[in-house]
């Protein structure tokens, strides 16, 4: 095996590297090339500064709240001061009796304000179809829902928020992305949740797509996010609302830790946030989040979106400009996050990942990115063909299962691997023939190069046709 020069800075434009940014990985003719991630909207490497941080607090782990040790008041103190930092990063001042609650995930931060807000069955929550399956789901078990409803570009404006916050009884709450994860498009929020509040209507903000590319909306009610798509692998989300609700009743995990006194006929719930977080937490996580937070604080949200902008507008217009590619989302004079969701004439979605993977190293997604209704509305899918496909997949076929590629950027990308990722693109759409058979998984839809090659990869069974987005 043969391994290509790697360049000496190949990230020289990026913001920063990542742990893992100098790997090379084998292709299928038998020569490595470097990594490239491209895939940073559905999970991102750890800050070399994150990474440190951890590994310096590792020696001094311990239980965090009552222990009498040193390293459990150290490892308390650090749990705390992480949680501050979450609190000054979602932009909440003393002004405000807000907590923030440590958990795993966006998703699991959802799902615990949804069991929080007590919804009753006849309450209705607005959200809309551009959302991520956790912010459809949760409330979908709970709870009516209205929707607003988006463009054939996939966007929405004030007033098409506005139409169904008034459409019907006023709703216990408007559930509403900071930015998708699909086009990378910003709903124009800080005039939506005005809206909401001047019809008396708390705000949910599902900011995982977007707290690591910018500010998180200080005037939402409750906001969420996770580390792990902001450089910090390790396991933490963070949920932030008003204390007082999340003051009364049960919490949503009961045991150690969440209580004041318990008898076996009686509980008392300690406060908020405590109250929310049963068991042993996720310390490192906690501290991981901290790190990164700090570093993105450091690097400022000007030259993050500058960065940002930059690619977004050379991977977009490139990609518009390759001959039987189509660009889901809006238009060049739309800005959107550095993501572009793709697809391919006449080739399957799973088949330009495989490719782009197998044969230039280069890491996309593909599928619905969990935000099947979305998708669908941007793919244009007609009922009838949205059925077809179902009763496929129900039948465990997910061969013609529809959907995109994506790419995504973070500070680490460079305009050369934007350069990259479209010469790729732009090789496969133009016909050049793949120098291997690949093989299509029925149970996944998952294209895979046949037989032992070298950038065969992976393991049979796993599919990434909807994983997390």
């Amino acid at each position: 095996m043969t391994s290509a020069p790697l360049t000496a800075d190949p990230h020289a434009a990026g913001l920063a590297q990542l742990v893992g940014d100098d790997l090379a990985v084998p292709c299928v003719d038998g020569i490595e090339r470097r990594y490239t991630n491209l895939d940073a909207a559905a999970s991102t490497g750890a800050l070399p500064a994150v990474a440190s941080r951890v590994a310096e607090f590792v020696p001094w782990y311990s239980s965090v709240h009552r222990g009498a040790g040193f390293k459990s008041q150290l490892a308390t103190q650090a749990y705390e001061d992480a949680r501050a930092a979450a609190m000054a990063f979602a932009g909440r001042g003393d002004d405000r009796d807000d907590v923030a609650i440590i958990l795993r995930n966006t998703t699991e931060a959802v799902n615990h304000l949804a069991y929080r807000l007590r919804l009753d069955p006849a309450d209705t929550v607005v959200t809309t179809v551009a959302e991520h399956h956790a912010n459809l789901l949760p409330w979908a078990r709970l709870c009516r829902r209205r929707y607003v409803e988006a463009a054939e570009d996939g966007t929405f404006s004030v007033e098409d928020v506005t139409r169904v916050l008034d459409d019907g009884p006023r709703p216990a709450l408007l559930a509403i992305t900071a930015a998708s994860n699909v086009t990378g498009w910003s709903p124009p929020l800080d005039a939506v949740i005005d809206a909401a509040h001047d019809r008396g209507v708390k705000v949910f903000v599902d900011g995982a797509q977007m707290a690591a590319h910018g500010p998180l909306p200080p005037g939402a009610d409750f906001v969420a996010w996770s580390g792990h798509k902001m450089y910090a692998p390790f396991g933490a989300g963070i949920l932030i609302g008003p204390r007082g609700a999340f003051e009364d009743g049960d919490p949503f995990l009961a045991g150690g830790g969440a209580v004041d006194l318990v008898d076996l006929d009686e509980v008392a719930w300690t406060a908020p946030p405590e109250r929310e977080e049963a068991g042993s937490p996720n310390v490192i996580g906690a501290v991981a989040l901290h790190a990164a937070i700090d570093q993105l604080t450091g690097l400022g949200w000007d030259r993050i979106r500058a960065h940002d902008a930059d690619l977004a507008r050379q991977m977009r217009d490139g990609l518009r400009g390759i001959p039987g590619v189509r660009l889901l989302g809006p238009g060049p004079a739309t800005p959107t996050l550095p993501l572009a969701a793709f697809t391919v004439d006449g080739l399957p979605h799973a088949l330009v990942a495989a490719r782009l993977s197998a044969e230039h190293a280069i890491a996309v997604r593909h599928g619905c990115f969990c935000a099947h209704p979305y998708l669908m509305r941007l793919l244009g899918l007609s009922p009838d063909e949205i059925s077809r496909y179902r009763d496929a997949v129900l039948a465990g076929d997910r061969r013609a299962i529809p959907g995109a590629v994506r790419a995504s950027a973070g500070i680490n990308t460079s305009p050369a691997d934007i350069d990259r990722l479209l010469a790729a693109v732009a090789a496969i759409a133009g016909g050049a023939p793949a120098p291997v058979d690949y093989v299509q998984d029925p149970r996944t839809g998952d294209f895979r190069p046949a037989g032992e090659e070298p950038g065969r990869g992976g393991t049979d069974g796993a599919g990434s046709v909807c994983v997390t987005g």
